[in-house]
């Protein structure tokens, strides 16, 4: 029976050994290196992978399943909303998992259903999943929840009970912090708050965050606003703020609230940031394109995937090696056109 050709003119159904003779190593080399296994020098890593991709080599995930005993595959329980941090941050994990050589299984849940999370969690182990990323950023009163799997939680207090348990942040409180001190730096007297939805981890961080920055520098706490994240209920806020005189700086929780908020205080004819300084929460797209264009703080979706993942898959396949902490993410101030020294 004759085989097709490959790319290099073999088989079209290359076997590790046919990476193994090309490049020059053993077989046992090209499993540890498709394996991202330690122990296998620069040189040699890169000599397999030329090889594996000159002949079209894929690793046969049903077999490395088999052998390993694990399903190769990773859940993640993630809120059901289009909102830009959530789904940023889903699009970074999909990514990680999927460098990583796993398989990605996703339940989303619904804002309101405290059942929401350990239904989703129940769901995802009766589908044989080797660890369980948490990206829910409600908290629904649920209480401790007990998975049989390595869990990764990002971005909020950990209530688990499992074999490991990984927390990853994206820096929120220090975002917050770094924000509302660029406007003090700024020569502002004080900042007020255009808050999140305070069931949400981020929103409590962020607001934590504004309210530390003021008391290390010894500064007034002016009154919460509240939002709801749109850029409606920051238009709303900015009718009220508008009136104040004594008004100059303003800390949003995200982008969209301060964008809605810009827009109402033009109006009311407070210019931005001759008047009042505006700082958002995010750095969305659109950001860069409103008008003042807004200062913002961006959040280091990619890094806290990235390195939330690795720490699960670690935890996944060294379940007896000693767990690993993770490394804080860079702050990243993006200074634009919307803050400026008080007049």
């Amino acid at each position: 029976m004759t085989r097709g050709l490959g790319r290099d003119g073999g088989s079209a159904t290359p076997r590790s050994a046919d990476v193994a003779r090309l490049a020059g190593v053993s077989q046992k080399t090209v499993s540890r290196v498709l394996n991202n296994e330690p122990y296998v020098s620069a040189e040699v890593r890169e000599r397999v992978l030329a090889a594996a991709d000159q002949l079209g080599y894929r690793l046969n995930q049903a077999a490395r399943a088999l052998a390993s005993g694990r399903s190769r595959s990773i859940g993640v329980v993630s809120l059901g909303t289009a909102w830009y941090g959530p789904a940023s941050l889903l699009v970074g994990v999909e990514r990680a998992v999927r460098d990583a050589g796993y398989a990605l299984r996703v339940v989303n849940t619904v804002e309101g259903d405290p059942a929401g999370v350990s239904g989703a969690i129940q769901l995802l182990i009766e589908q044989g999943v080797d660890g369980i990323v948490i990206s829910e950023p409600i908290d629904e009163g649920a209480g401790t929840v007990r998975v049989g799997v390595p869990v990764l939680v990002l971005g909020a207090p950990s209530a688990f009970v499992a074999p490991q348990v990984v927390s990853v942040g994206v820096a929120a409180e220090q975002l917050a912090r770094a924000a509302t001190e660029h406007l003090l730096d700024l020569g502002h007297s004080t900042v007020h708050h255009l808050a999140g939805v305070q069931r949400w981890y981020a929103a409590r961080d962020r607001l934590n965050g504004w309210r530390t920055a003021l008391r290390a520098r010894g500064r007034a706490e002016p009154p919460i606003i509240a939002g709801d994240w749109t850029a409606a209920s920051g238009y709303a806020a900015g009718r009220a703020l508008a009136s104040g005189s004594d008004v100059t700086a303003v800390f949003a929780a995200n982008d969209d609230m301060a964008i809605g908020l810009i827009r109402a205080l033009l109006e009311a004819g407070r210019r931005v940031p001759d008047d009042v300084s505006v700082v958002g929460f995010d750095d969305i797209p659109l950001a860069a394109f409103v008008t003042p264009p807004l200062t913002t703080v961006r959040q280091p979706f990619d890094v806290a995937a990235r390195e939330g993942v690795k720490l699960l898959v670690q935890a996944i396949e060294k379940p007896d090696a000693d767990p690993s902490t993770a490394v804080d993410p860079p702050v990243e101030l993006i200074i634009r056109a919307s803050t400026a020294p008080p007049r």
